[in-house]
C-alpha cells in the first residue's frame, strides 16, 4: 500500500508505527493517501521509495514522499505451546505487571489483544523471565 512520509524518514527497511493523523491532516487534500489505508497501533516497514514530493507542513523539511508500506514482521515471546513456522497464531499478552528487559516483547508494538498471526519463525525456547515463565521467541507475520 501507498502512504505519504517525510523525506528524512523515507529509507526502505525503515519501520514505523502509525499512531494516528495529526490535527492538521483532517483538511489535508493527501489525507486519503497519505493516512487513508494506515491503521491506528500497527507497525509497518518501507519496502520501495517513490519519486515525488508533496509539501506538508507537519514534518521536518516540509516535505512528504509517497513510499510502499507492508505490515511489518513482529517479534514477540510468548508460552504458547504448539506453535510451528507457517501456523495461525491469537496474540494474548501474558498477565504482567514487571518492566523487565523483555517487556516489548511481551507487549510489541504493533499487536493487539486477540490479533490472528501467521508465525513466520520460531526461534525455540527463550530465557526464563522474572514471573517464571517460559518463553518461546517468535517472529509473527501481518495480522490477519
Amino acid at each position: 500500500m501507498i502512504t505519504l512520509i517525510g523525506k528524512d524518514l523515507a529509507k526502505e527497511g525503515m519501520e514505523f508505527v502509525y499512531l494516528g493523523p495529526a490535527p492538521e491532516c483532517d483538511d489535508c487534500r493527501f489525507k486519503s493517501s497519505c493516512i487513508g489505508n494506515l491503521e491506528v497501533n500497527r507497525k509497518y516497514v518501507i519496502t520501495e521509495i517513490k519519486d515525488n514530493e508533496q509539501k506538508c507542513s507537519i514534518h521536518s523539511q516540509n516535505v512528504v514522499i509517497p513510499v510502499e508500506v507492508e505490515r511489518a514482521q513482529i517479534d514477540i515471546l510468548t508460552s504458547s505451546k504448539n506453535i510451528f513456522e507457517g501456523s495461525t497464531f491469537t496474540f494474548n499478552a501474558p498477565k504482567c505487571d514487571e518492566n523487565c528487559e523483555f517487556h516489548d516483547l511481551c507487549f510489541p508494538e504493533g499487536l493487539i489483544e486477540n490479533d490472528k498471526c501467521i508465525v513466520i519463525k520460531n526461534h525455540g525456547k527463550h530465557k526464563e523471565c522474572k514471573k517464571g515463565y517460559k518463553f518461546n521467541k517468535l517472529t509473527l507475520a501481518f495480522v490477519i
